[in-house]
């Protein structure tokens, strides 16, 4: 793949049906949890990306067993103890550009007598680790560093159980949590800020001892120390954050229709469609249904010339933290004001997309006004660009660079996109399925 892409002209009206790739969340998911049961596990449709390739990787480094086919993966865990490490001298997983991957695998250590270090890339060294290796202390984990990687960890052979109030809306750290007490003797308590259950559903379907009580803002999840878990076979979804970037594209293309199958519409992540909809945007649900407790549907859009801005409700704000970009996009083309704030989230990610989000705004000539953790939009639907944009430097975010994609095939301009190489985290196949609603 080249290392940057050109762009310089608007993209065509079409009306077109596509596939993307599978869920990342549910796929590295389904890898961690798969290295648990001793039994054979097997997932269709796994993301093929770095991140999770990354993950498949660490449970092997830990002794699970994987084979890897063109339509589907193989695991083999190494359960829930690690004595195959025994004759290990130094044990080091790699997590790459994955904070998902590198918070949630602590959890799986909690039980480990020996020290792991846990490395990642240079975007993922600079992420706040502190909110898992806390609660993880809880437990009775020791780490030699806790806030940064690289971090090295010890568990211990009983776990203690644990109350812990996650009060971030993060399902990175609620899942490590939920890990770890997996691991622990007698019934862990949290208190959970709504976000992602993908973890939870998973969890209920293989029958493992969790009960959950809803609440308005925050979940109370009790769950069970256990010693053994079933395999876990899985037919993995298409992501709806992949899949955001091509429903902002249609949105903003004049005369457009576009199908997407089969996508995971798990109610924590369909903010991005709730707010779209408030914007005015034409979305729909075709064929839903319900696959091991995950919702799932075809997604139809088409074009629209009457957007407009919106005070953006902040209990969505978790339920579409990965699709803010492109939400961002249609502000920038919509009628009036838009204002989104308490978003100091996105600045924790792989790069600070509220940040970078200001700054391809600014390049654009849309004006904003850019907080700590608020920015407020001034739409302008007439707004035309005809200016020479280089975008680099942004950490290699995966997401920045498909934001780019989508703000130069609508607004215009002549861009030159750099890291082309970054979408390999999440996406691999987002320049390819381009170029068949292109074609």
């Amino acid at each position: 793949m080249e290392k940057f892409i050109i762009i310089n002209r608007k993209i065509d009206s079409f009306n077109k049906k596509i596939n993307v790739e599978g869920d990342k969340s549910l796929s590295i998911r389904w890898v961690i949890i798969s290295s648990l049961s001793k039994k054979k596990s097997i997932a269709y449709n796994l993301l093929k990306s770095e991140d999770v390739l990354s993950a498949i990787k660490c449970i092997k480094t830990l002794g699970s067993k994987v084979k890897i086919f063109k339509n589907r993966c193989e695991i083999t865990g190494h359960g829930f103890d690690f004595q195959n490490l025994k004759n290990k001298k130094k044990i080091i997983l790699n997590a790459g550009n994955s904070g998902t991957l590198g918070r949630i695998i602590l959890g799986l250590l909690i039980n480990s007598k020996r020290k792991i270090k846990l490395i990642g890339d240079k975007s993922l060294s600079k992420r706040d680790f502190s909110r898992v290796t806390l609660p993880l202390k809880k437990f009775g984990a020791k780490f030699d560093n806790y806030k940064r990687l690289p971090i090295e960890m010890k568990g211990l052979e009983n776990p203690s159980k644990i109350n812990y109030l996650e009060n971030k809306g993060s399902a990175q750290c609620k899942t490590t949590i939920m890990l770890a007490a997996l691991k622990s003797k007698g019934t862990t308590k949290i208190k959970a800020k709504k976000s992602r259950d993908h973890t939870e559903l998973i969890f209920k379907h293989l029958n493992i001892p969790i009960k959950i009580k809803k609440g308005k803002n925050f979940d109370h999840i009790r769950l069970n120390g256990i010693n053994k878990i079933k395999p876990l076979n899985y037919r993995i979804p298409g992501d709806i954050s992949s899949c955001a970037f091509f429903i902002v594209l249609t949105l903003l293309t004049k005369n457009s229709e576009l199908l997407i199958k089969n996508i995971n519409i798990n109610p924590s992540r369909t903010g991005v469609i709730k707010i779209l909809k408030m914007m005015g945007a034409k979305i729909k649900f075709i064929n839903q249904r319900t696959y091991k407790g995950e919702k799932i549907s075809d997604i139809f859009v088409k074009s629209s010339n009457n957007l407009k801005g919106i005070n953006c409700p902040t209990n969505y704000n978790s339920s579409a933290i990965d699709e803010f970009l492109v939400i961002f996009l249609v502000a920038a083309k919509s009628r009036g004001i838009s204002y989104f704030k308490n978003l100091s989230e996105l600045n924790q990610k792989e790069s600070p997309r509220l940040i970078w989000a200001s700054k391809i705004l600014n390049l654009l000539g849309i004006k904003n006004i850019l907080t700590k953790s608020s920015i407020k939009i001034y739409g302008n639907p007439n707004h035309s660009f005809n200016k020479k944009i280089i975008i680099k430097n942004f950490l290699k975010d995966h997401r920045v660079f498909m934001m780019s994609v989508v703000a130069a095939l609508t607004f215009g301009g002549e861009w030159k996109i750099h890291d082309c190489n970054s979408i390999k985290t999440s996406f691999p196949k987002f320049l390819e399925t381009l170029k068949k609603i292109k074609a």
